[in-house]
């Protein structure tokens, strides 16, 4: 296996990209405390992992409410006694994205949950990582990070503009101390959070773009690196999805 004896936070492991990327983390013999809003969705996805569930712990949590995520963070160094990657995956976003239509409060949202989250756990992480002298960070961004995006909208690509310049500045401070930072841009991905597009794509459409499971390998290629080797960033886009 080869992540045994490895522990990693996932958040936004209920349900598509999340779920993947912890599923098969427990695959390859992770201990893995998959985070997300809804215990349920985070309790269907252990049982539904199989044998592999028996290394997953679902907790259900906001990580955009600071108190939460820092409790995280402690409850896992508690149980397990460190944390060798953290997946932030958690994220959101509105139908009505588009400058002329976007609230205040759903930009305060997107952003509260997409970029803050982050950066809330992460500031729970570091010190736990210094302090073991080493550990890996793995941000799930988007293409909307890279390139502003009306698909995306102005609070979702703002906020993941943010992301990408917090994962950055991670690898150049924090590299000293084996830290990892490595940013993953992918491009149309079939997740739930489609169901919140102003136009919601269908089943071929969906069939066309990239899976949660070909972010879940890209994340092992990311997490099964030897610490001397790391990816700043890496975009991964459908064949079909034209990037330039």
């Amino acid at each position: 296996m080869k992540l045994e004896n490895k522990i990693a936070i996932v958040t936004g492991a209920g349900s598509g990209i999340g779920r993947a990327i912890a599923e098969l983390f427990a695959q390859e013999g992770a201990e893995v405390v998959s985070v997300g809003r809804t215990r349920e969705k985070l309790d269907v996805a252990k049982q539904e992992a199989g044998s592999a569930g028996e290394r997953i712990h679902p907790r259900a949590l906001d990580v955009s409410d600071r108190a939460a995520a820092g409790t995280l963070v402690t409850s896992t160094v508690a149980e397990f006694g460190r944390v060798d990657i953290l997946v932030n995956n958690a994220g959101v976003n509105v139908p009505k994205r588009a400058l002329s239509e976007l609230s205040t409060e759903d930009f305060d949202k997107i952003v509260r949950v997409n970029l803050n989250g982050a950066f809330y756990v992460i500031h729970g992480v570091l010190p736990v990582m210094r302090k073991q002298g080493g550990g890996l960070i793995i941000n799930v961004s988007s293409v909307a990070g890279v390139r502003a995006s009306e698909l995306g909208g102005v609070a979702y690509s703002a906020s993941k503009f943010g992301l990408s310049g917090l994962s950055k500045t991670i690898g150049v401070e924090e590299a000293k101390n084996g830290i990892r930072s490595c940013l993953i841009y992918p491009g149309e991905v079939n997740t739930p959070i489609l169901d919140a597009r102003p136009v919601v794509p269908d089943a071929e459409q969906r069939a066309k773009m990239l899976q949660p499971e070909d972010l879940a390998q890209a994340a092992l290629l990311v997490a099964t690196l030897h610490p001397r080797a790391t990816i700043p960033e890496m975009v991964v886009t459908p064949t079909l999805q034209r990037f330039e």
